[in-house]
């Protein structure tokens, strides 16, 4: 669709680049390390030494001077010492060489097979322990890698070692994925293009890297964790999208490179060059303000939450200044170097309008500046792409009358003993929402026990996403929160244990399920199921913090929350189970899956947003919506919203249909997956489409989104005996949780 939006700016290109570079968000001043010289000098001997320039065929001694990566490596790592500074700038020459020996060798000519070759080598010469040795290197680009991962790893703890080397995989393997696009002529859709560029554009490795420079690792513990991660992406994505707006003359024009988030973007919107550009520094901006918002908020409670000592904790800051550090003098290499597009820098800048006032004021107020409860009338659904049949259970009556007399049975249908205002369903409300439907087009050849399975956990985790913003996010008791979501875990035991006495309808429906479904799993499987719920459970105190703030979230924050808050993972789980043993986990892993499952994710996700937009934003004053996120990032309205959303489900779709085409057969073929192994996977894949259909079936015919099921579900209550309300409510509601978990007086 032609984007057309508000603030559309007026087209500002000169005749020599494609668009002026617009004003960028800097809110740390760049510092030059004082060691650059040595590093410079140094960098440029190994270089030769590694046989990188004169008759590799790629560089000369010219091109090294011109690039001058010692001037990046001292920008982005200002406070190391000079041999620091020297092993940083021998693994930027080292990435960069290899970027551009992979397009000359393998991407200009589509050499697809030559490539996987070339790159199945190159994890042979990072081992885990330096004893096992590496073979012999055949190219410059191995002899560097053995170089510096020997003057790297030693002093650095096992995880680290482990998790520089995965990033350097994703960062050497996905340049396949750039290869296959750009042989299949094919733009990627934004939200695939941001997941991806993560791992082909290197800036997670480049965080590696920064634990290395500031001397101290992010501790094993907390590594995975939300905020560990939000920080590592929004960097990420910071660096890569400036290096888009820089780079586009140079990789479009210059390279017929299609991995361009401009390009992108100016392909998604139909819009020019010029706003194409100018969108991807508001999403820039915006990362970069999502990095700050996870120091300042998140930092500290996931410290307390894991015990992380003191000194722990200030390699962890020191880490995070480290990132910062790197994005504010990455910016001023760009400025500086011959590589990019760098001549106009700053020229776009609107007359009278002092810089700081344009980049830090309106899209940072507006992500705080929703009115809750804007009346916005019935939602508008639009032609939806759905291209997979329809099918349903025959055993679908009786799975309706099933799931009442579970939900009444596990106390779902009352309130809950002195927790105030708990009753969020009753029977006629059960009834109306019709889970059963979806489970019933998900699980089409399901028997009936499986069926009644299916539909109690999507009750289960429906009745959970209803209950925490009523009983917690009116009171804003993200206290209360965090205790009911840490109980959870105890109802999922992996290996047998001790279950304690359920406390409320949502522990005691848990462990019902649990036994039911997890007793049978092998136990990675569980694992693995275990962790879905506790992903969806901990996401709603995600979007409870948001709504206390009264912030819009950040659009890639957004999206990759929404597949959790949705229960994206948990569902999938449920049609892994029957093919779990047959498909190999190393498929499960790869980035094909990854991309397979998280497109048809984002498309049940931003389906349940188009048809839930009156009941989240008018009725109960929700800041999580796909349309609001577009309507306050773009500063549009919501016909516009609502097409952009449109747009991004159909190209979500329509990457599932490309993946399952073009690139899963790949993946079989790499792999060398055997005939039961393929048709498992057909079969899931199936799986799959069932799913995406029977959501959309049943948002189509439930009565949960439409007006008049709205205004019967929000009438007001008749007097109810649920609990205390009023003032102190907040903390006799968390006390109320101590007395039924057992903690005493």
């Amino acid at each position: 669709m032609a984007l057309t939006m508000a603030h559309r700016r007026e087209s500002r290109v000169s005749s020599s680049q494609p668009f002026e570079l617009p004003d960028f968000y800097v809110p740390y001043p760049a510092r030059l390390n004082p060691h650059v010289e040595e590093a410079r000098a140094h960098s440029a001997r190994w270089a030769h030494d590694m046989g990188m320039l004169e008759g590799s065929g790629i560089w000369e001694r010219a091109d090294l001077d011109a690039h001058d990566y010692a001037l990046l490596c001292a920008y982005t790592h200002p406070d190391c010492d000079g041999p620091e500074l020297s092993l940083i700038t021998d693994w930027y020459v080292w990435v960069f060489f290899f970027d551009d020996h992979f397009l000359e060798t393998f991407k200009r000519s589509g050499d697809r097979e030559g490539g996987k070759e070339y790159l199945d080598r190159l994890p042979l010469f990072m081992p885990m322990d330096l004893a096992d040795g590496t073979p012999e290197p055949a190219n410059p680009v191995e002899a560097g890698l053995a170089d510096l991962w020997t003057r790297t790893v030693p002093g650095r703890s096992r995880a680290w070692r482990e998790r520089f080397a995965e990033t350097t995989r994703n960062l050497l393997d996905e340049s396949l994925w750039e290869l296959s696009n750009i042989n299949a002529g094919r733009v990627a859709n934004p939200v695939e293009y941001i997941e991806m560029r993560r791992k082909v554009g290197g800036a997670p490795w480049s965080a590696c890297l920064v634990e290395h420079a500031v001397g101290a690792e992010v501790p094993a513990r907390i590594a995975a964790s939300r905020p560990m991660r939000v920080l590592r992406d929004a960097f990420a994505d910071g660096v890569h999208l400036r290096n888009d707006l820089f780079s586009y003359q140079r990789e479009v024009e210059d390279e017929g490179e299609l991995s361009n988030g401009v390009l992108v973007l100016e392909t998604f919107l139909g819009c020019t060059t010029q706003e194409a550009a100018d969108a991807v520094n508001d999403l820039l901006t915006s990362r970069l303000q999502q990095f700050e918002h996870t120091v300042f908020t998140e930092l500290g409670p996931l410290f307390a939450e894991h015990g992380v000592d003191p000194v722990s904790a200030a390699g962890v800051l020191a880490y995070v200044k480290g990132l910062q550090d790197w994005q504010s003098g990455g910016h001023e290499w760009h400025m500086r170097s011959s590589r990019y597009m760098n001549e106009r820098a700053g020229a776009g800048r609107p007359a009278g309008v002092p810089s700081i006032v344009h980049l830090l004021g309106a899209q940072r107020l507006r992500s705080y500046t929703h009115v809750p409860h804007e009346r916005v009338g019935p939602s508008v659904i639009p032609d939806i792409f759905m291209p997979f049949e329809l099918r349903m259970s025959p055993h679908l009556d009786a799975a309706r009358r099933t799931v009442v007399t579970w939900s009444r049975s596990m106390g779902m249908l009352e309130a809950q003993p002195g927790v105030a205002g708990s009753w969020v369903w009753d029977a006629e409300k059960l009834a109306d929402y019709d889970l059963p439907l979806c489970g019933a087009a998900l699980h089409p050849d399901a028997t009936p026990d499986q069926l009644d399975l299916t539909s109690a956990w999507l009750a289960w985790g429906t009745y959970g996403d209803d209950y925490f913003p009523v009983v917690f996010g009116r009171t804003r008791n993200l206290g209360a929160a965090r205790v009911t979501v840490d109980r959870l875990s105890m109802f999922m035991p992996l290996d047998g244990e001790a279950v304690p006495e359920p406390a409320t309808a949502l522990e005691r429906g848990l462990a019902d399920l649990w036994r039911r479904t997890a007793g049978p799993m092998e136990p990675f499987a569980r694992r693995r199921f275990r962790a879905a719920v506790e992903v969806m459970a901990e996401s709603w105190v995600w979007e409870l913090a948001n709504q206390a703030e009264n912030r819009v979230p950040d659009p890639v924050d957004y999206v990759e929350m929404r597949r959790m808050t949705f229960g994206s993972e948990l569902t999938m789980s449920l049609c892994r189970l029957a093919h779990a043993k047959a498909i190999p986990e190393e498929v499960y892993a790869s980035g094909t899956m990854a991309s397979l499952e998280n497109s048809a994710m984002d498309y049940a996700c931003l389906l349940n947003d188009v048809f839930s937009y009156q009941k989240e934003i008018e009725f109960e004053g929700e800041v999580h919506n796909a349309i609001l996120v577009v309507r306050r990032f773009f500063d549009c309205d919501y016909p516009v919203a609502l097409g952009i959303v449109n747009d991004l489900m159909t190209s979500r779709l329509r990457q599932f249909l490309h993946v399952v085409e073009h690139e899963l057969p790949v993946l079989c073929d790499d792999l060398r997956l055997d005939a039961r192994a393929r048709a498992e996977l057909d079969a899931y894949v199936e799986e799959l489409r069932n799913w995406m259909a029977g959501i959309l079936n049943w948002h189509r015919h439930c009565r949960r989104y439409d007006e008049a099921s709205l205004l019967r579900h929000h009438r007001p209550p008749l007097p109810r005996l649920g609990g205390p309300t009023g003032l102190g409510t907040s903390a006799a509601l968390l006390a109320s949780y101590g007395r039924s978990a057992g903690w005493g007086s």
